[in-house]
């Protein structure tokens, strides 16, 4: 008796692997679902896996209220996810608002938002996301344009509060031969053509170039980047979290300024973000020019951060005030 076809087969190891480590217990395993064919095959395989295990799956999509037919497509995935055995489903609906940041930003973080709190009335511990090796190229590649340093160049973490990420070592191309050996039809976001959204254009067009004047495997070796500088980058955030820890209040600028300049900019970040800046607004340059209130002082005024807060040297000291 033959098994399933390869690409079938890998989405479900994939997903055996980033439970095997999790305690799951008899706590259902909760997965995100647009109606793509990534999400649709990362349901697929998490139903697979809890055949004989006590977790229950509960297919969970989320109606953004962006387009006029939302509605329409979030009542037609959750048939879907009953369709291929999710124990349970949800359609949840939010608002998003794009104040001080783009479309996308808004609706990942509101997406996100939603998705924890059905986690914890659900009371899982594991939201599957069904994000791709092809995502993950296009993350760095949008973080090295960007010049936003190590932390975007790691690119999406495996796994983070309740989130895994499964697939970030299959291809989209796999997970839509998946679909298709399932006989599972996905729905494509119209938004994922329109040429006005950055990530659009580098899957598009950036990825496809780089590809035909370098070589195949460009795509590969941007998410196997990511892998390489992402422990780095952790080791790094966790000797930052601890000094901001050990630190005073206010901020000696003498105990900033011993500190590796590594360590002492993500410092800053933590600082802050802790005294109420918007995270996903908060740029390398405002880091910088904290950073320079510490190291080239000379007087010089306050730094704005975003979320109305602002930063400035008092008394030797770092201090946050409202903006």
């Amino acid at each position: 008796m033959s098994g399933p076809a390869p690409t079938v087969a890998a989405t479900r190891v994939a997903v055996r692997r980033a439970l095997a480590a999790a305690d799951l217990g008899s706590a259902p395993v909760l997965v995100a679902c647009s109606g793509g064919a990534d999400s649709l095959a990362l349901l697929a395989a998490a139903v697979f896996e809890a055949r004989q295990r006590p977790w229950p799956v509960v297919g969970v999509t989320v109606d953004h209220a962006l387009r006029d037919d939302s509605s329409e497509v979030a009542t037609r995935v959750v048939g879907q996810m009953a369709a291929l055995g999710a124990d349970e489903t949800a359609a949840i609906r939010v608002s998003v608002t794009a104040e001080g940041q783009g479309l996308e930003a808004a609706a990942r973080q509101a997406r996100y938002a939603v998705l924890e709190e059905i986690a914890e009335r659900f009371g899982s511990t594991t939201v599957l996301l069904g994000h791709t090796r092809d995502d993950q190229a296009e993350t760095v590649l949008l973080g090295l344009a960007r010049g936003s340093g190590a932390r975007a160049l790691a690119g999406m973490r495996r796994e983070y509060g309740v989130f895994l990420r499964p697939f970030l070592g299959v291809t989209r191309e796999q997970t839509e031969a998946a679909c298709r050996e399932q006989g599972i039809e996905w729905w494509t976001d119209p938004a994922n053509a329109d040429p006005r959204f950055t990530r659009t254009r580098v899957r598009d067009v950036v990825l496809p170039t780089l590809e035909a004047e370098l070589g195949p495997g460009v795509g590969a070796a941007l998410a196997r980047t990511a892998d390489q500088l992402r422990q780095d980058v952790e080791h790094l955030d966790a000797l930052a979290a601890a000094a901001h820890d050990s630190l005073d209040r206010p901020l000696p600028v003498t105990d900033l300024a011993a500190l590796p300049a590594a360590v002492r900019t993500r410092v800053l970040r933590l600082a802050a973000l802790a005294a109420g800046a918007r995270d996903a607004e908060l740029f390398h340059e405002h880091v910088l020019a904290l950073d320079a209130l510490v190291t080239d002082w000379h007087g010089q005024g306050a730094v704005d951060l975003p979320g109305h807060v602002r930063g400035t040297r008092v008394d030797g000291a770092l201090v946050f005030v409202p903006g």
